[in-house]
């Protein structure tokens, strides 16, 4: 006697639960070997009545979810539980697999075509960035790194890098240890982060010297004894509090690192009579409108202050969004690609600079060499890294979706934009989640005071206009130092004001806006009078 077919339910999302019913009836069109007893919709974008049956999807069988799998396990008994999802919705994966186990039925996997085909077939590695041509993403060709420039810049040198753990520090880090520094001075607060970069640069560079340092550069005192004792010739600054949401929460964090931290730095550059100190600044600081980027300019402004008659060198190097980096937008989307979606995009027309980790961290390295034999007063201290056109974060977002295989989908007021996916293609829902605050539509990387030059570096290019008064500087200092441990949030974001010009008309329109809004929201407008545009 033929034994019973096993009883399946297949989990997936609505589309690729559809795709395995097409698959397993191609194979065995009888019902011999299998029968789909019904699906659970696993992703946070699929339908699916809660352990009822209907054909939420086109799909004429029981459903559920991962959640109504217990009940649905006891109304509709089965066997074996098919998980059939893209290898990147890894996370959306192991909740399947969890549910299945907790109802005590084996979990099998069925690899989608798109993944058998890119060689991911089944083996749950998610979204890698290390395997995604980011360049590619931004329609741009990569910048080889002039080999010359980099020895000249840190060739026997003893070089150190602040903020050696985060995501450009570390990879300047990378990049210096291939180009012979008599020592690598790796300095940073994270000891997780610092033990990460010192293990891998004992890997991939044994031979070079290394010291690491775990410090708070925002402690000036102690920052002037380490650098005494551990005499830097080169100096590439890169500790910063660099995210824009949680710096207009606190604003205090924000002057202490970015301004604070810079001086104590500089300050000891100066004392310890360093060649060269880079500052690793933002196009946030161009007519800033968040904390984080007022909180860069000055810094910058506290930088080129410095640039006297002295032996050390002072430069910054600006330039905008790296693809990759910590908690950027591309690891942010690969995470809520592994969750199922939706990824989130602030705004339709929001606009972003971009370049590789790798491409800006040589380009400073690079930049550091410039203007080495000119005298003091005619050296061009301000570098602009060349970005390319502004990068519109809705397309990217669709790229990044593509490259994956998987299908973009944009919704906006809980509709789709007419976008109906191709077969085969499990479709990602792109929402829109509202600007925050502080954050700009699109980047400046200059003002237009600055009238920037093309330098002997490719890809970068020069300012030099007129260094701020020391003895403004010297204000500026002295009050914000007053206000580095204050918890009262509006009197930071004044102190900030009085000397980041047009910060606070930019705060005041911001909280007219946030009130407006607020109203709105209180009192919706009536919708049959709201007028859409196309």
């Amino acid at each position: 006697m033929a034994s019973a077919p096993t009883r399946v339910l297949i989990l997936g999302t609505a589309e690729s639960c559809a795709s395995a019913i097409e698959v397993l009836h191609a194979q065995d069109p009888l019902g011999r070997l299998c029968e789909v007893v019904g699906i659970a919709v696993a992703d946070r974008t699929g339908g699916g009545s809660e352990g009822g049956g209907g054909s939420g999807g086109g799909i004429d069988l029981p459903q559920t979810t991962l959640e109504g799998l217990d009940g649905f396990s006891r109304e509709h008994p089965f066997d074996v539980g098919l998980i059939c999802l893209p290898s990147a919705m890894t996370r959306v994966a192991g909740r399947a697999r969890a549910a299945l186990k907790a109802v005590g039925v084996p979990a099998r996997t069925l690899p989608l075509l798109g993944d058998v085909l890119d060689g991911a077939d089944g083996g749950g590695r998610g979204v890698s960035l290390d395997q995604i041509d980011l360049l590619g993403l931004v329609g741009r060709a990569s910048r080889p790194i002039d080999r010359a420039l980099a020895m000249e810049a840190v060739g026997g040198k003893r070089v150190m890098i602040t903020g050696a753990g985060g995501s450009i520090g570390s990879e300047i880090a990378r990049i210096c240890a291939r180009f012979s520094p008599s020592e690598l001075i790796l300095m940073d607060r994270s000891d997780n982060a610092l033990f990460e970069i010192d293990r891998q640069l004992a890997r991939i560079a044994p031979g070079v010297r290394r010291k690491v340092v775990l410090h708070d550069v925002v402690d000036s005192d102690s920052t002037l004894r380490r650098m005494v004792e551990l005499r830097p010739e080169v100096i590439f600054h890169a500790a910063a509090h660099k995210h824009v949401p949680l710096m207009e929460d606190h604003p205090a964090a924000a002057v202490n690192n970015n301004l604070f931290g810079t001086k104590s730095v500089a300050d000891a550059a100066l004392s310890t009579g360093a060649e060269r100190f880079v500052m690793i600044s933002t196009d946030k600081a161009v007519n800033p409108t968040s904390v984080m980027g007022a909180t860069k300019r000055l810094a910058e402004l506290y930088v080129r202050s410095l640039n006297s008659e002295k032996r050390t060198r002072f430069s910054l190097v600006r330039f905008g969004n790296v693809l990759g980096s910590a908690c950027s937008v591309l690891p942010i989307w690969a995470s809520q690609i592994s969750e199922g979606g939706p990824l989130t995009v602030t705004h339709p027309e929001m606009t972003r600079y971009f370049m590789t980790i790798p491409e800006a961290a040589a380009l400073v390295i690079q930049a550091s060499t410039i203007g080495g034999d000119a005298p003091f007063a005619d050296r061009r201290e301000v570098f602009v890294l060349d970005m390319g056109e502004p990068v519109s974060i809705l397309g990217l977002a669709c790229r990044f979706v593509e490259t994956l295989g998987l299908e973009p989908v944009i919704e906006e007021d809980g509709e789709s934009r007419g976008i109906v996916p191709r077969p085969g293609r499990v479709p990602v829902r792109i929402v829109f989640s509202g600007v925050r605050p502080g954050e700009k539509l699109y980047e400046e990387l200059s003002y237009s005071a600055e009238d920037l030059e093309p330098t002997l570096v490719p890809g970068v290019m020069a300012w030099s206009g007129e260094r701020p008064e020391r003895a403004e500087i010297a204000r500026m200092v002295a009050d914000l130092s007053g206000v580095r441990g204050t918890d009262d949030r509006e009197t930071v974001l004044r102190a900030i004001a009085r000397h980041v010009p047009g910060f606070a008309r930019v705060r005041a329109e911001a909280t007219v806006r946030e009130a407006e809004e607020a109203e709105i929201s209180v009192h919706p407008p009536n919708k049959g009078s709201v007028q859409h545009a196309a």
